[in-house]
């Protein structure tokens, strides 16, 4: 997700420390890089054909863009339809939190207890991601938190050892997509500790990923398209061996400063019609407290 699209969706998390009001709920404003991917899919049966069998399929998309959960429901009911649907992995709920033990015909409100949704999660929208959840609950279909649950955020956020997990390049560019991704709102003293919360959390989803994996089935996990990037995020940490594609979802731009997915980033992307215009950084500092 770009964080200015966050404040669209309310997505502003528990102050963290320094006053600061952290969108830990954020994948980060990408920046434009070339060669964009070619002939991007427009359909979910043309993704579907394009990037199956798989074991993992990491499926980005921009917060803001409705016809992106529109296309992970259609991504879900057909997977499901077929039976090859194992699991689905939320950046929207917290690790550890699933419903696994709800029967097909539970209640949204049974979903939403058994995710965690309303407490632990910053405020995402359940009219978004609610549909979304409940067809693969309703064909019986576990579908798993896989953030960083808020609890442990700040013991990421002090935790050295995590600067090490990327190359000095890719970790100073996450340092940059966090000042841009905040519209440079954000003091220099939280930087570090944010860039090492987006490292634990494209862990955390990693780890739940690798823990639904499912004989000849597939896994679906739904995340900002940072947090799907193949150079920077969830798929630094899969295993070597792992059969993934990754898909990052954008909708079509309305400037030439707007982001685009590349090869090194993703296998495929997919496009639907562009966003309104809007001025997230007003929007952020709007809600940033003074």
């Amino acid at each position: 997700m770009n964080c200015r699209s966050a404040v669209t969706h309310g997505l502003l998390a528990a102050t963290l420390a320094g006053g600061v009001q952290l969108l830990v709920g954020c994948s980060l404003a990408e920046p434009l890089q070339t060669p964009a991917i070619p002939n991007p899919a427009r359909t979910a049966s043309d993704m579907l054909e394009r990037t199956m069998p798989t074991s993992l399929l990491l499926l980005g998309e921009q917060h803001d863009a409705p016809d992106h959960q529109r296309l992970q429901r259609e991504l879900v009911r057909q997977l499901a339809s077929r039976g090859e649907l194992g699991a689905v992995v939320l950046e929207m709920a917290p690790r550890g939190r699933s419903t696994q033990d709800l029967k097909p015909d539970a209640t949204e409100a049974e979903v939403q207890a058994a995710l965690n949704w309303a407490q632990a999660n910053g405020g995402w929208p359940w009219p978004v991601y609610g549909p979304v959840v409940m067809t693969a609950v309703r064909a019986g279909v576990p579908v798993l938190g896989g953030n960083l649950p808020r609890s442990e955020m700040a013991a990421a956020m002090n935790n050295a050892a995590l600067d090490a997990l990327l190359e000095r390049d890719a970790f100073m560019e996450q340092q940059a997509n966090i000042r841009k991704g905040h519209c440079d709102m954000l003091p220099e003293s939280q930087i570090l500790p944010m860039t090492r919360i987006q490292i634990a959390r494209d862990q955390a989803m990693a780890q739940t990923a690798i823990q639904a994996l499912r004989r000849e089935q597939t896994v679906l996990l739904v995340a900002g398209n940072e947090h799907v990037r193949r150079d920077l995020g969830v798929p630094r940490y899969l295993p070597a061996r792992l059969a993934f594609k990754v898909v990052q979802s954008r909708a079509q731009p309305n400037t030439l400063e707007d982001p685009v997915a590349t090869s090194s980033h993703a296998d495929l992307l997919w496009t639907s019609p562009p966003q309104p215009p809007r001025d997230h950084c007003a929007e952020m500092k709007r809600q940033m407290p003074r």
